[in-house]
């Protein structure tokens, strides 16, 4: 495994609350401990396991907050920003791992690069993957033409033409 002798660490599924919600996570892979941020919100973690990875870190794939088998808010507005990174710190915290190594995917790179302006004491390192630095309006506002523009990059793909609809679905 790693030096670190940490139950919470072990190989496997792993549950605990976050002020009554279920939080669950997954542990592969030995080394430092790097914890690993799905995209999203709402796509599951499984994606972003990575083998290789594991053959140098112990890696923790966190399932966010109402996603997977991570348990649901009381309450749809809740889900925000802040939200992803108190659970994120939860996760690190119940590690018990002073420093750890943090990998975002998409808009689990903001989650990751809000927990490690809030704690970089508590950040050993630091890898984004297909995200961005900023949000915005203007980012927001080119991040809505390129959906609209999917269709017509893909006109070979039937099912492009459903992706912009299906992502205001989702929002």
């Amino acid at each position: 495994m790693n030096s670190t002798s940490s139950a919470n660490l072990t190989p496997g599924r792993h549950e605990f609350d976050v002020d009554g919600v279920r939080q669950v996570y997954h542990v592969a892979g030995s080394g430092p401990v790097c914890v690993a941020h799905s995209g999203g919100p709402g796509i599951v973690w499984a994606y972003l396991r990575a083998p290789r990875l594991e053959e140098h870190f112990t890696m923790v794939y966190v399932e966010p907050v109402g996603t997977g088998d991570s348990g649901r808010l009381a309450d749809r507005d809740g889900y925000r920003l802040d939200t992803y990174v108190r659970f994120l710190a939860a996760v690190v915290e119940h590690l018990g791992e002073p420093r750890v190594h943090l990998l975002g995917h998409s808009y689990g790179g903001f989650v990751v690069q809000r927990y490690a302006l809030d704690h970089p004491e508590r950040v050993a390192g630091l890898a984004l993957y297909d995200t961005s630095p900023v949000t915005g309006a203007e980012f927001w506002g080119a991040a809505m033409e390129g959906l609209a523009a999917y269709p017509q990059r893909y006109p070979s793909n039937p099912e492009a033409a459903a992706v912009p609809a299906a992502f205001q679905q989702a929002v």
